[in-house]
């Protein structure tokens, strides 16, 4: 699996997103771990990323803002749970721009034959919720953000 595959069955309130990349998972973990990786890949093209917060330990706090030329800025933040690790990272994930609509991401990454599954699952508080997310147009940045990654893997992997 070399693309995104997104899952938001019909009156679930879950979004399931997966996708294979070509890096040892270590590596990949730290793209998601270190704030100067995350930001050169988090989200479509065409948008800056700011990490103003990033403390990646058991109830530790993140913040980040994107901006776009045409579309302003638009920030987010949340909460780890657990302590990250390179199998999975537990945390909250909430757009300022709609505040009270906490959803819960659960990441885990798996390595096989020097390949790393990323599976994501994202649990909204309600069904509108996650169709809201959806029809904002979460996919287009999703599909593209992990694009970005693969190509930022790529090229660390080249020295």
């Amino acid at each position: 699996m070399s693309k995104t595959e997104i899952t938001a069955a019909p009156g679930s309130p879950l979004v399931t997103i997966t996708r294979d990349f070509d890096a040892p998972r270590d590596l990949v973990f730290r793209a998601y771990t270190e704030p100067a990786l995350l930001a050169q890949w988090l989200g479509p093209h065409g948008l800056s990323t700011t990490i103003e917060r990033y403390d990646v330990r058991d109830g530790g706090k993140w913040r980040y803002v994107q901006t776009s030329p045409d579309r302003g800025s638009h920030a987010f933040h949340g909460v780890f749970h657990g302590d990250p690790t390179p199998e999975a990272i537990v945390q909250t994930f909430e757009y300022e721009g709609v505040p009270g609509h906490v959803k819960l991401d659960t990441v885990t990454f798996t390595e096989h034959d020097g390949k790393t599954r990323v599976r994501t699952v994202s649990s909204f508080q309600c069904v509108e919720d996650r169709d809201a997310m959806v029809a904002a147009g979460m996919e287009y940045g999703v599909r593209e953000g992990n694009e970005r990654l693969a190509d930022l893997l790529a090229k660390l992997q080249a020295g």
